[in-house]
């Protein structure tokens, strides 16, 4: 009896060891612990999101297939429209009901929506534990040491921004890469100054080491970030410029290609353009946000700068860089848009073809000057129409532009499968399909278009690279 009661003694012992043991690996590797990031709006956001997946995964997380399942769900936000809003507001709803049957679940929102009163945010949806400002990982770090009791398994090291914290997180073959916050030109229809702040730029080391650690982990494309890219580098000490950072990244070995987004066309320089014309890592694609083609609305749009200059800007870039494909943005039913102004645009996009429109109806935002000053008075089945417009045109002009392609040799890099297709970019951003047995992920290939739609183009991979072929951008 005494070496059984000796025998159980031992066996407790171990038991409360092994108890205490797993709770620590527990702390550390909480591979029960699941989060689930939900994203919508700009690329900036996208950007945002892969950082705080990475912060998460640091602390232990690991990636939920659903809200479902998600013990920290974190909603990344945009309230540029109101139908981005919208469904911000639908999904906190929906979280809600989730929360209310699996009480333990917690709610973390950024994005421009996490801009506002956070006092306010918490009154009216207090099912969310936390609200954090665009890009302010240290609050989440905060909370997930505060709330959440995780200590990082890579502590940041002192004066590096958690951002940095990208463990477990692959960046794909075609990476994001932040390099100005925030926005000081005001566009009176724009909440963007208001929810992201004034412009700050990140210093060209910070970036220029960043896309070096990209590359190293897979990435052969990076894509500059910023509200307005063109405006980098004036609050810096020695005042460097977007062609600066091109320049920089130019020379590391492994990155292939490199893309900037967004344009503003009264901050786009001579010397931009020069750098893209000159650099060959930088690809022949431009993202320039036209709005609207009447000089009147655009200057009660705040824009600063006329259809004229806007027409002589696009004119020097195709005279410089001839294999440039240019995108743009337009808002229809600006307030006090007559059908004459609509027209306006309509001619200047006829005359101009882009290669791609992002077209939108006008929705006030709260706290915008436009919101203060105009009345929203185009009525909604008329912006409709204007936009259903403009699309038809954009279908008409994309299609004619893409089908000349037919026949060409396009460089395409691979950026995965779709429906039982590769797919992948070229220089100028068109979207390619094509056939292929082997695994041709990250790598660059050529691919003879075959058929082409306003979408995208299909065509076939050339093994053969000795016969005579056709090669554009």
């Amino acid at each position: 009896m005494a070496l059984m009661g000796i025998t159980l003694s031992i066996a407790f012992v171990w038991h409360q060891r092994i108890l205490y043991y797993m709770t620590l690996l527990g702390e550390t590797y909480p591979h029960m612990s699941q989060y689930y990031v939900w994203t919508i709006g700009c690329q900036m956001n996208k950007a945002e999101s892969h950082r705080v997946e990475g912060l998460l995964r640091s602390y232990g997380y690991e990636p939920a297939k659903s809200f479902d399942t998600a013990d920290l769900v974190i909603l990344n936000t945009c309230v540029v429209r109101q139908s981005a809003e919208d469904r911000v507001l639908g999904t906190l709803g929906l979280l809600q009901g989730i929360k209310r049957d699996r009480p333990g679940m917690r709610i973390a929102v950024t994005g421009c929506f996490a801009s506002r009163d956070h006092n306010g945010l918490h009154r009216q949806h207090p099912h969310v534990d936390l609200f954090f400002g665009p890009g302010d990982y240290a609050r989440l770090a905060e909370w997930c040491e505060r709330v959440e009791d995780r200590a990082l398994i890579r502590r940041p090291s002192d004066g590096e921004c958690p951002s940095s914290v990208t463990i477990g997180i692959e960046p794909g073959v075609s990476a994001y890469v932040p390099i100005i916050q925030g926005c000081n030109n005001f566009c009176t229809y724009c909440i963007v100054p208001y929810t992201r702040g004034r412009e700050v730029s990140r210093p060209p080391t910070d970036i220029e080491d960043e896309v070096r650690r990209l590359v190293s982990q897979g990435a052969r494309e990076v894509i500059l970030l910023g509200q307005n890219v063109d405006s980098y580098g004036h609050d810096l000490p020695d005042r460097p410029d977007l062609a600066n950072v091109l320049e920089r990244l130019q020379d590391i070995d492994g990155l292939w290609r490199i893309r900037f987004l967004t344009n503003h066309p009264k901050d786009m320089s001579p010397r931009l353009i020069h750098a893209m014309s000159t650099l060959g890592k930088v690809c022949e694609h431009i993202d320039l946000a036209l709005q609207s083609g009447d000089n009147a609305i655009l200057q009660a749009m705040g824009r600063g700068y006329s259809v004229e200059n806007f027409k002589a800007l696009v004119a020097y870039i195709r005279a410089s860089i001839p294999s440039i494909s240019l995108n743009t943005d337009i808002i229809v039913g600006f307030p006090g848009e007559t059908d004459e102004q609509f027209q306006n645009t309509y001619r200047t996009l006829e005359e101009l073809r882009f290669d791609m429109v992002h077209v939108a109806a006008y929705s006030p935002r709260l706290g915008t000057v436009a919101a203060r000053r105009f009345e929203d008075n185009v009525p909604a089945d008329v912006k409709h129409q204007r936009l259903r417009r403009i699309e038809s045109l954009q279908k008409e002009v994309a299609g004619d532009i893409n089908s000349q392609l037919v026949g060409a040799c396009l460089q395409v890099l691979v950026e995965g499968t779709r429906r039982g297709k590769w797919y992948g970019r070229s220089r100028t951003d068109k979207l390619v399909f094509f056939s292929a047995e082997e695994d041709l992920t990250g790598q660059m290939v050529d691919v003879i278009i075959d058929r082409s739609s306003p979408w995208a183009l299909q065509g076939h991979l050339v093994y053969n690279t000795n016969v005579p072929i056709r090669r554009t951008p």
